[in-house]
């Protein structure tokens, strides 16, 4: 019985260990079978394996207009990729050798690194360590999360199997090195290269390779710059693991750990510390391109060229941001800033503002801000159409009068309450007189300015009132597009649109061309025309702070006005809102603006030397611009230079003085009669004026003609006295002889009578004869006292030339007198 009861035990226990082998291997079947299903779902619901999915995101870069490398666009992420043959193979060594000894003998997978990784992970915890593979690295970060889960590592395991189906070792490689992260935004061998160390990837030795491949385990832990000494540790066991697996013979691993990190990354300086005014206008011109999409700026990697000048822009920034150049009154006045090249639209620089922190937030007073532009509109709205369309001289006159508006009461105003009478328009333009900028504007009328204003790259929204002649814009426009307008005066016309990007270059080396079409804005002698006024402005009249000594500079003042209400609201007495200059050289065009950016009882231009900076401002930057190929302006042929009287509206002649004398510029082909269009009647006193100049040039040459005669008659008079008063003298001399004649005779007589008393009849007879000789003597007196009449009537007629010669020469001296009151009137009549 008790045999039978052990017996019985022994098969119940035999059965119950079979059943729990049974059920223990159904468990395990069951679970191998869940677990294959589960691993199943996750490799089937794993991600294919994408090509798209390994094309590099690569950060784009920027070149300055000497085609030099600047800096890099990107998301955050500073990627750029390389081909596998130009990366050093001691650079290719280094990772190998600490991140997968083995990557040239697994097919994916590393057993043994996966059997090390699997008992760390026993021992500190699941993700304590890992066993990944540089296959496996390349499609975590290509196809999956970073997250340490078993899922994602079953599916990493599968997709490196398949990934080293379809790519080769090399191919593998190249991916890992282009994507990996190390640190400090830097995605890729060539990027970390520039960061770390600011040298090239060709450029590494065996200590830096070693540093870098140390880095992707742990980024921020490594730093070289925040923890040189880790940095040192993790660089040398790098070495050491290079050393021990033949990479490196012992002597290259003594001589490479003997260099310190902190000698090896010295402070990397950037070079192009790029200014983010000008950065502002590249995103603006890339994101209006039709060929690129913005997510390709930053991931692409775009070649793009640039119109930057690194020295100009420097310029420009010491110009705003310092005392060295210009006295600012205040931290809080701004100003802003464009260069232009004229020939061909580049921007060379860009002052966005004043004491502006990069990447804040800001202003940018170049390119963004819509401010009225004063009189610098004036040669775009008016006198520049006036030239193009009506083919005005500079000499055009224009009546400087009170007015008003057209359909208003409003009186419009020079800056300095006074009319000015009859001026030409280089004079207004100089002076900056508003009246003839208004009545320009009126001639040329508003769709001829528009074209013209359009034509320059102003867009000017809704209608055009004669307001805008003189600035005052219900929507301003900002120093960028103020710049493009006058670069066309300065480029004969021509306008090129201003940019910042010359051309884009894509990955497969396509190129697209960035520069602008040129436009024929306006005729060669609308330019010159404008430009030669302009040069006078900054010679002569509002823009002499503007000039450069020895440079063509061709430029207009611009300043605008508060309205009553402003006034009133922040209690302004004197003041002006803004204040603009832009002017050009033969190469350049510099536009700026100056004021505050909000207005309130303290913040405005109050004072004449804050209106003037800038002007400063526009000398100093333009004179840094002034180099050997700065030339003069050069006269086109259609444009001829005329001489004139202003004294009678007519060319010059000999007779003109030299201050009545002006050169003035026309269109070839009209005359100066048309310069007098608005002022005919001035013209006819002109032409009644010139008509009496020419009367009395002629009178004057006929009474020194009548002079000429005058003086030869009286030579012929001289002639005839000569010869009377010759007769004269001979009839003297006769007269004495007959009186010693006569007393001869009478001394013959006494003697007679008292010798010969006696002879009575021969005295008697001899009295007789002494009678006859006295009656002869007699008629000789007679004789002589009438030639003495005679002589005395030739002394008259030699008394009445003289008196007719004094009379001409008083007649003279009257003309010169009526001359030159004629001349004093003239003056007076033009002063008022």
């Amino acid at each position: 019985m008790k045999k039978d009861a052990a017996s019985t035990k022994k098969v119940k226990k035999k059965n119950f260990l079979f059943r729990a082998f049974i059920v223990f291997l159904l468990c395990f079947i069951v679970t191998g079978i869940a677990g294959s299903i589960h691993i199943y779902g996750l490799v089937q619901s794993a991600p294919e394996i994408d090509e798209d999915a390994f094309v590099y995101s690569n950060s784009s870069t920027l070149y300055d207009h000497n085609d030099e490398p600047m800096v890099t666009i990107n998301n955050g992420e500073d990627r750029q990729s390389t081909n596998l043959e130009q990366i050093p193979q001691h650079v290719q060594d280094a990772f190998i050798a600490i991140e997968d000894v083995r990557f040239y003998e697994h097919s994916g997978l590393d057993l043994k690194r996966v059997g090390g990784a699997l008992v760390s992970n026993i021992k500190n915890g699941f993700g304590s360590a890992g066993g990944s593979t540089i296959t496996q690295q390349v499609v975590k970060n290509s196809l999956l999360t970073s997250d340490k889960t078993i899922e994602r590592k079953v599916q990493e395991a599968y997709l490196a199997l398949e990934l080293e189906k379809e790519y080769t070792k090399d191919e593998i490689l190249e991916l890992y090195l282009n994507k990996i992260y190390f640190g400090k935004g830097a995605y890729g061998i060539v990027i970390a290269a520039d960061t770390y160390f600011g040298k090239s990837m060709d450029e590494l030795t065996v200590e830096e390779a070693a540093l870098l491949a140390g880095l992707p385990q742990r980024p921020s832990a490594y730093d070289p710059f925040q923890n040189p000494e880790l940095a040192e540790e993790r660089r040398n066991t790098v070495l050491f693991v290079m050393k021990d697996h033949g990479f490196i013979t012992d002597e290259e691993y003594r001589e490479a750990k003997s260099v310190s990190v902190e000698d090896m990354t010295p402070e990397k300086s950037n070079n192009y510390d790029i200014s983010d005014a000008f950065m502002d206008q590249v995103y603006k011109e890339l994101e209006d391109m039709e060929e690129v999409d913005p997510s390709m700026v930053y991931s692409k990697g775009l070649e793009i060229y640039t119109t930057y000048d690194k020295e100009a822009q420097e310029h420009v920034e010491k110009v705003l941001n310092t005392d060295e150049f210009v006295s600012y009154p205040n931290e809080l006045f701004q100003a802003g800033l464009t260069v232009v090249d004229n020939e061909t639209g580049e921007i060379k620089a860009i002052g966005g503002g004043r004491n502006q922190e990069s990447g804040k937030s800001r202003t940018n007073y170049a390119t963004t801000i819509k401010r009225s532009p004063g009189s610098t509109i004036k040669p775009i709205l008016s006198y520049g159409p006036a030239i193009e369309h009506l083919k005005w001289s500079t000499y055009q006159q224009i009546e400087d009068e009170e007015m008003t508006y057209t359909d208003s009461d409003q009186v419009i105003q020079n800056y300095n309450n006074n009319y000015h009478g009859i001026v030409s328009m280089r004079e207004a333009l100089k002076q900056s007189w508003n009246i003839p900028a208004v009545k320009t504007f009126q001639e040329v009328g508003n769709q001829h300015a528009e074209e013209f204003a359009s034509n320059v790259g102003l867009t000017i929204e809704g209608p055009l009132y004669e307001s805008y002649a003189l600035g005052s814009f219900e929507e301003g426009i900002s120093p960028l597009e103020l710049a493009g307008a006058y670069a066309a005066f300065g480029n004969e016309g021509t306008y090129n649109e201003p940019h910042v990007i010359r051309k884009v270059v894509l990955p497969d080396g396509k190129e697209i061309n960035m520069q602008p079409e040129p436009v024929e804005a306006m005729s060669d002698y609308t330019s010159y025309m404008v430009t030669d006024m302009l040069q006078t402005v900054v010679e002569e009249g509002t823009g002499r702070l503007a000039n450069i000594e020895g440079v063509a500079v061709a430029g207009k003042t611009g300043t605008t006005n508060f309205n009553e209400e402003t006034k009133q609201e922040y209690n302004i007495t004197d003041g002006v809102p803004d204040v603009w200059f832009a002017g050009y050289t033969t190469n350049y065009t510099v536009a700026v603006w100056t004021g505050y950016p909000q207005i309130n009882e303290e913040n405005y231009i109050k004072t004449e030397e804050e209106k003037q900076i800038a002007r400063h401002i526009f000398r100093e930057v333009m004179a840094e611009m002034v180099d050997e190929n700065t030339q003069e302006f050069k006269k086109p042929d259609s444009v001829e230079e005329i001489t004139i009287d202003t004294k009678t509206g007519e060319r010059t002649t000999k007779s003109s003085t030299n201050d009545d004398i002006l050169t003035e510029l026309f269109v070839t082909g009209t005359s100066i009669k048309d310069a007098y269009s608005l002022v005919e009647d001035e013209w006819e006193k002109k032409q009644k004026k010139a008509e009496s100049e020419k009367r009395k040039s002629r009178e004057r040459e006929d009474n020194n003609s009548d002079d000429q005669e005058d003086d030869s008659e009286s030579d012929r008079e001289d002639g005839r006295e000569e010869e009377d008063e010759e007769s004269d003298s001979d009839q003297e001399e006769e007269r004495e002889e007959d009186e010693e004649s006569d007393s001869d005779q009478e001394e013959e007589r006494e003697e007679d009578e008292e010798s010969d008393s006696d002879q009575e009849e021969e005295r008697e007879e001899d009295e007789e004869s002494d009678s006859d000789q006295e009656e002869e003597r007699e008629e000789d007196e007679e004789s002589d006292s009438d030639q003495e009449e005679n002589g005395e009537e030739d002394d008259g007629s030699d008394s009445d030339q003289e008196e007719n010669n004094e009379e001409e020469e008083d007649s003279g001296s009257d003309s010169a007198a009526e001359a030159l009151n004629n001349k004093r009137k003239e003056e007076s009549d033009s002063d008022g």
